[in-house]
């Protein structure tokens, strides 16, 4: 499968090696691993809880998925996306790609980690000495996909109450 949501972390190399053992033609693999700041707008950051819609957070990354296929024909994608209470330099999130060459490997992957943030259905809450806060989406997120011709900037989902 393609696309995971988990709140175990996961294994950089096992992942990639999964990834690239179905396919002797890949000859490039990019991969993106996010991880959580120990301080975000001027706060120190406790804790980050990942909240997301079972079912249908998965739906979409499949979509996310499904659409770098698309654009980029014979690229393979891998989406790991925790959820859950996380700590700072926790991994959050993977996206690898594989392609024949690192030209269509770079950008697919740069592709979904940007439709990523700003179409998947996750929330996140920051802990920090201040209290607790939500994370909003940024105008650089939105920028990012756009590049890409997708605007979706009247099209996010509310945080969950």
């Amino acid at each position: 499968m393609t696309v995971r949501v988990q709140t175990e972390d996961f294994d950089l190399s096992t992942e990639v090696a999964a990834l690239r053992a179905q396919n002797p033609k890949i000859g490039a693999v990019a991969c993106f691993v996010g991880t959580v700041r120990d301080l975000n707008d001027g706060s120190a950051v406790q804790t980050m809880e990942l909240e997301h819609y079972p079912g249908m957070t998965e739906k979409s990354l499949g979509a996310i998925v499904e659409a770098a296929r698309g654009r980029w024909p014979g690229v393979e994608v891998l989406i790991v996306h925790r959820v859950g209470k996380l700590m700072p330099l926790d991994q959050i999130v993977l996206v690898a790609t594989t392609a024949a060459h690192r030209g269509d490997a770079f950008a697919s992957c740069e592709f979904v980690m940007d439709y990523l943030k700003t179409a998947a259905p996750f929330w996140k809450k920051e802990k920090t000495e201040q209290g607790e806060r939500w994370v909003d989406a940024r105008v650089t997120d939105d920028a990012a996909l756009a590049r890409w011709g997708i605007d979706l900037t009247n099209t996010q989902s509310t945080k969950p109450e």
